[in-house]
């Protein structure tokens, strides 16, 4: 089972822009990969998706503002968000699957505030 560890996360203003990365202890070339975020008081939602071929999927609330990456050379999947709101505060969670099998990473604390 792959092991997944966020980091990147932190405290940034209204506006503003966070890079968050997710390394994996193993091959990912063949997992899907994919961003959580759980937000206080809410279940944990996904935030973006990235199948093995490179399709990608984000849902309407963070489309145009959360892009996910990947580099399978080096094992490491990233979430750019920009424009962040403060609705925005959460932790984030990287996520894989490779056939039956899923990982979670431990998640990183995003905190949007003025």
């Amino acid at each position: 089972q792959v092991q997944l560890v966020e980091s990147g996360g932190g405290s940034v203003q209204p506006g503003g822009s966070l890079r968050l990365s997710c390394a994996a202890s193993g091959s990912i070339r063949f997992n899907a990969m994919a961003w959580y975020r759980q937000r206080p008081g809410n279940q944990r939602e996904l935030v973006a998706v990235m199948s093995s071929d490179g399709n990608t999927y984000y849902p309407d609330s963070v489309k145009g503002r959360f892009y996910i990456s990947r580099d399978n050379a080096k094992n490491t999947v990233n979430l750019q968000i920009n424009s962040l709101k403060p609705e925005d505060t959460a932790v984030y969670y990287c996520w894989c699957r490779g056939g039956p099998v899923e990982s979670w990473g431990q998640g990183t604390q995003v905190t949007v505030s003025s």
